[in-house]
């Protein structure tokens, strides 16, 4: 019997930074490590850190299960999963390795010609843990729970968006769908990144981003606006976006200005997020009105959680909301489900027709 009669599907991970280890975990504590195996990972690092790494982890705490090295491979739960060390695409042959999938989470490559580069080195279809430069990059981007049904099963190359992405759309989709939405501004408070140093430093092209990244409040540039327009193009034009760097070190947050096309007080808006969270949107989104802090949010699974303490009226017809999102967690469990609705799609006989 064949790996795909069995429902098996064989993974690879390019880039093992904060998301290839998150998206790891994330098969194992939703129970799709069976399922979706990740096969071989290649980081550029070497296997004692990437098993120190794997095993311990400051922000998600300590692996489930036991992570081991075994001679050249890192050994999750007695599975052996390969270790190559290429930086470019290129420097790992992926037909061997006779996979289904490959999860790019090493951020480095986003135009069309960067991406087809690991086609052309083996791989049979490639799953973004970031957007593609442009809409043309990318044969699909997809928001889980949103769009998904796009995927035919015949796609090469899709995008999983940004965690932000991931967070807005849904209460944006709900709220454009319920209430209409004319002008949308959202501010991203967004826990502190690789791409900044500790202490000034000569890191970035960006100035501010040279800047300590526990010492200050530092705004960043973001394509956050692009992003929520090419998921939902009805809102072309009415949003804008800025982006701010925290000193915290994970569980962000956006601050959400809307105006609307009908009126609705704040109970009634409240009303409406906490009976989509509890009913349609459930598993994306959830809701709540207790006192929190960030922390609060630390390996919380859902793509963003309203805080209706924090609801605001300003007039008529707009209106302030927050919402909670853990950046690593929460994305990590979208891209779990991305590739597992991916896959389910690769045999069926849409993408046979359409590949045929």
């Amino acid at each position: 019997m064949s790996r795909v009669t069995e429902g098996v599907r064989r993974l690879a991970i390019n880039g093992y930074g904060r998301i290839g280890r998150c998206f790891l975990r994330a098969l194992h504590e939703t129970g799709q490590a069976g399922r979706l195996q990740v096969c071989a990972i290649n980081e550029p690092a070497d296997l004692d850190s990437i098993v120190y790494l794997t095993r311990y982890d400051s922000t998600h705490g300590r692996f489930a299960v036991p992570v081991e090295r075994r001679g050249e491979a890192l050994l999750i739960d007695r599975r052996a999963i390969s270790v190559s060390h290429a930086t470019e695409p290129e420097g790992v042959d992926w037909a061997s390795l006779d996979l289904d999938l490959v999860v790019e989470c090493s951020g480095r490559y986003g135009s069309r010609a960067e991406l087809d580069r690991f086609l052309q080195a083996g791989s049979p279809r490639l799953l973004l843990s970031h957007p593609g430069n442009g809409a043309e990059d990318v044969d699909a981007t997809i928001v889980f729970g949103i769009n998904q049904h796009r995927l035919q099963g015949h796609e090469r190359i899709v995008s999983n968006a940004s965690c932000t992405t991931n967070a807005v759309v849904p209460v944006l989709d709900l709220l454009h769908s319920e209430l209409g939405l004319d002008q949308v501004l959202l501010t991203t408070l967004h826990s502190v990144m690789n791409d900044q140093p500790l202490i000034d430093g000569y890191h970035h092209a960006d100035l501010r981003r040279t800047r300590s990244a526990m010492q200050s409040i530092i705004p960043v540039s973001t394509g956050l606006a692009r992003g929520v327009e090419r998921l939902l193009p009805q809102l072309t034009g009415r949003v804008q976006a800025k982006a701010i760097r925290v000193p915290t070190h994970n569980v962000s947050a956006i601050d959400m200005v809307l105006g609307l096309n009908q009126g609705i007080d704040v109970a009634g808006l409240n009303r409406l997020l906490r009976d989509a969270a509890d009913g349609p949107y459930a598993g994306l989104m959830a809701y709540s009105d207790e006192a929190h802090a960030s922390i609060d949010f630390n390996h919380d699974p859902h793509s963003a959680i309203v805080d209706g303490g924090q609801t605001r009226q300003i007039g008529p017809r707009l209106v302030n909301l927050m919402i909670w999102f853990d950046n690593e967690w929460g994305f990590a469990n979208r891209l779990v489900e991305v590739a597992s609705h991916w896959l389910a799609r690769v045999d069926s006989p849409s993408a046979a027709q359409v590949t045929a």
